[in-house]
């Protein structure tokens, strides 16, 4: 059984940064793609950023430049760096993996609230 965790979400003021954090433990063979998603309230679930096990990285274009994704394959870890956020970046922050067998795993979210 595979269980993401997610850590480091809270409250902000605009312009602050953060750092989450998500570690995977259990059966973990072979991490293929790390990414984080997003939901605001009354929103759908969007994409935020990917990581590849190599370390290539993808960014949704509205949050490139103020975020940045980064893995760490060791120790079954993302974390995604959060600098200069707004008010509109207030979500539940949900971790994502994909291993090479396929399997796809989702943490279960860590609030980020930022105050204007």
């Amino acid at each position: 059984q595979v269980q993401l965790v997610e850590s480091g979400g809270g409250l902000v003021q605009a312009g602050g940064s953060l750092r989450l954090s998500c570690a995977a433990s259990g059966s973990i063979f072979g991490i293929n793609t790390m990414a984080w998603y997003r939901q605001a309230p009354g929103k759908q679930r969007e994409l935020v950023a990917t990581i590849t096990s190599g370390g290539r990285t993808n960014y949704v274009d509205s949050m490139k430049g103020r975020f940045t994704i980064s893995g760490d394959n060791a120790k079954n870890t993302v974390y995604l760096h959060l600098n200069s956020l707004k008010p509109e970046d207030t979500a539940v922050y949900y971790c994502y993996f994909q291993l090479w067998n396929s399997a796809v795993y989702w943490g279960r979210g860590t609030q980020v609230t930022v105050s204007s």
